[in-house]
């Protein structure tokens, strides 16, 4: 091994230095101070836990992405978390068991054996909501209001919201009575956005031709508000599920507009990222210049059942490295420059430390100076007493 080769990290690994990490933690303060205000409680998860209550609920997708362990102790398998909202639905499940309406809120690594389009690097700190306990559209609003106070507390002066509902697809499926192969074809071919694919596979599994208009239709639906106007026209005769989950996305789309109308508005109603997971509206947040959804989220209700404890649920997460890249800019020069020594140094430099000051005192023999380390000040002795003055 080179010595070059020792200074290689994993591929999606990633180490944070100067600014950026005095941002992510000046950014971590205020999301959760904002949480607070708002009235969710953090709470810590264990980076890991036995895989079957860590996977549990969640599908294939977060099972790929889970490294996994032997436990010494015990011979059980472990799981290294690849995404908290699963441990914190086990918290209000299992740890907790509080009453009524719950909200909690963390910021903690978690690490993932590939990365994906929709989760950005292996290696991320995800901050995030969770809201238990209310299966209301009032819920699900205030997530999506809590996500966008996020974004704007982060820096993001334009933001593009895509909302969609996995109920649609699942209520069409349910009615065209679709076998597993059937309903996976079908799947993939939307998931490809492929006009082509989708309207063979319709074909082949669908055998109501109301219902496989609808399926075709599906693939179409994405766009601006519009898009609404024309589902409701395209599924006049859907079951009943599908109404009302259009009147759901058709009330959050106006409750968000009230409160945050500079917001741009996207719906796709064929979006099924977080199928296996996901059970009604799902939301993404977008912001110019970047390839990926900065906030992502939506209703995963009954999670908790398998830990005996079925509980509607709502939220949403983000990547804290990727969000402090917001703002990061030139590093700000914001401290005081203090020489090695001198009569009462001492004393002064702790004053100002005290009083919440960034001062850096040079150390004997040492080159660099108050530039080197951002320093817009440095500490000078006038009329026998140290005071900082602008360089």
């Amino acid at each position: 091994m080179t010595i070059a080769d020792r200074w290689l990290l994993p591929d999606g690994m990633d180490e944070v230095l100067p600014p950026q990490a005095s941002r992510m933690e000046e950014l971590r303060r205020a999301l959760l101070d904002l949480y607070h205000r708002w009235g969710y409680d953090q709470v810590m998860p264990p980076p890991v836990e036995f895989l079957d209550s860590l996977l549990t609920g969640t599908g294939t997708d977060l099972d790929l992405q889970t490294f996994k362990l032997t436990d010494q102790l015990t011979g059980r398998m472990m799981g290294v978390s690849a995404d908290v909202t699963p441990q914190v639905a086990r918290m209000d499940a299992h740890s907790m068991q509080r009453q009524g309406p719950v909200r909690l809120c963390y910021c903690t690594n978690v690490l993932r054996a590939k990365a994906d389009q929709h989760q950005g690097g292996r290696s991320p700190v995800q901050v995030g909501v969770e809201l238990f306990g209310h299966a209301g559209l009032e819920a699900d609003l205030e997530i999506l209001h809590l996500a966008l106070a996020s974004l704007v507390a982060a820096g993001a002066d334009e933001i593009h919201l895509a909302l969609g509902h996995i109920g649609i697809y699942r209520s069409l499926v349910q009615a065209a009575e679709l076998d597993v192969e059937q309903e996976r074809a079908l799947f993939e071919a939307l998931e490809l956005k492929s006009p082509g694919e989708l309207a063979a596979r319709v074909d082949e599994s669908v055998a109501d031709p109301a219902l496989a208009g609808m399926f075709v239709a599906l693939g179409h639906l994405h766009g601006g508000p519009e898009v609404l106007d024309e589902a409701r026209e395209a599924f006049a005769e859907a079951p009943a599920a599908v109404g009302a989950a259009l009147d759901q996305l058709r009330a959050l789309h106006q409750g968000v507009q009230a409160q945050h109308p500079e917001v741009e508005p996207y719906f796709d109603l064929a979006e099924l990222r977080g199928y296996q997971y996901h059970t009604g509206m799902m939301f993404a947040a977008y912001v110019p210049g970047y390839g990926q959804a900065l906030a992502k989220g939506g209703r995963y209700d009954d999670t908790g059942r398998a830990f005996g404890r079925a509980r509607p649920a709502t939220g949403f997460s983000m990547d804290l490295k990727l969000l402090a890249t917001l703002a990061l800019g030139e590093p700000a020069h914001d401290g005081i420059w203090a020489p090695a020594e001198g009569e009462g140094l001492r004393e002064a430099i702790a004053a100002l430390r005290e009083r919440g000051e960034r001062v850096v005192q040079a150390l004997p023999g040492q080159r660099t100076g108050a530039v080197e380390h951002r320093c817009n000040r440095q500490l000078a002795r006038i009329d026998g007493r140290w005071e900082p003055r602008s360089l």
